[in-house]
């Protein structure tokens, strides 16, 4: 069997930038971490509702400790998530409370009423749009019941308006001080999927072109390892996506994220045929009831070379010409392999990876616009 190129550069003869420091590197990583961003936000708002809580007259003031509690709630990666589980967490905490109000009216405190009260709280806690809050429907009505006694007027005010108001300090806190942008990890896993899925057809196209059996076959149980990152990518993505929801940021930084839901379901197009290449190859080398004719082996390279270079530069400026590139590659091979059809049985596992090939192509063809590389 011949050999071929795969596409790959070497930058060896290149002279790499200057790199920073390793202790430097470090420190940058460090202060961009976004759990240390949200934690120092936890840390203001908390110190900030607390402050607020000794603010609140009547019955509230005399519960100043939920105010940090609600201001925790509150926190969120994304600006928008924070005021969605806000509501979500008041609904629920709304819903424990007149269930503990209803079982006031029925009964005393007693095992009898408690195991009823947190049954039906369980039961409320099941309603879907609740969401983050379901927890909460039968803390709340146990902490009314069982903490507030005979004061439970004044406990269930002042328990949600502290509340509240912490709530409302970590949603005003998440939105001023430095609301997150999460556009660089989508693009981040957009890159890693795209170098994965080239580097998995660079690697099949070793594995046809190497003395058989290869000798590694690693590659032939990446399969669901493509499955999970592309999984996820499209969290990354739809993160990404809700980051930028109520965020004022966003001005500072456009990005079209319909672009990136498009480079998102090209790269999972590819994923589902380049899983199925793997499984039909690996049948092939392995399991030796499916062949590859010699005189196929040689164009069925160049073909998955070239698609695994065009995948790998689909955001370079030279992306069209090395699909294009990739296309006539892969007509060569449907050429030969018509002209073996025409004197033999066409050999199946070939026509199977060609097929596949012509849909990655098909995929690239109508893919992403580039010049939507803008990060936070």
């Amino acid at each position: 069997m011949g050999t071929i190129r795969t596409g790959r550069r070497s930058d060896s003869s290149r002279e790499g930038p200057v790199r920073p420091r390793p202790g430097l590197q470090r420190l940058r990583a460090v202060l961009r971490w976004p759990r240390l961003h949200l934690a120092v936000k936890a840390a203001l708002a908390a110190g900030l509702a607390w402050s607020a809580a000794h603010a609140i007259p009547g019955a509230a003031h005399e519960y100043p400790y939920y105010a940090p509690v609600g201001a925790l709630l509150s926190l969120y990666p994304t600006v928008a998530g924070s005021v969605q589980t806000t509501l979500q967490t008041l609904a629920g905490l709304l819903l424990g409370v007149g269930l503990a109000w209803l079982m006031m009216l029925w009964s005393a405190p007693s095992a009898l009423s408690i195991a009823i009260m947190v049954c039906l709280g369980v039961l409320l806690a099941g309603i879907p749009r609740l969401g983050s809050g379901k927890d909460w429907v039968p803390t709340a009505a146990l902490f009314v019941l069982l903490v507030g006694g005979p004061d439970a007027e004044d406990y269930s005010a002042g328990y949600l308006v502290q509340t509240a108001l912490g709530a409302a300090v970590g949603i005003l806190v998440n939105f001023v001080v430095f609301p997150p942008l999460h556009f660089n990890a989508a693009v981040n896993q957009l890159e890693r999927l795209r170098h994965d899925l080239a580097d998995q057809l660079d690697q099949m196209t070793e594995a046809l072109v190497e003395p058989w059996p290869p000798e590694h076959r690693d590659w032939s149980e990446r399969s669901d390892d493509l499955a999970l990152l592309a999984s996820q990518v499209r969290q990354a993505v739809q993160q990404a996506a809700l980051s930028r929801k109520a965020n004022p940021r966003r001005r500072l930084h456009p990005r079209d994220l319909d672009e990136d839901f498009r480079r998102l379901r090209l790269l999972e197009h590819a994923v589902f045929h380049v899983r199925d290449m793997t499984d039909v190859l690996s049948v092939v080398i392995w399991e030796e009831h499916l062949q590859i004719p010699p005189n196929l082996v040689d164009p069925l390279a160049a073909a998955m070379g070239a698609v695994a270079s065009a995948v790998r530069n689909l955001d370079e400026d030279d992306a069209e010409r090395l699909r294009q590139e990739a296309a006539d590659r892969h007509r060569d091979l449907l050429q030969e392999l018509g002209r073996l059809a025409s004197e033999e049985n066409p050999p199946a596992a070939v026509g199977s990876l060609a097929v596949s090939l012509g849909r990655i192509l098909a995929g690239l063809a109508d893919g992403p616009r580039a010049g939507n590389t803008a990060r936070e």
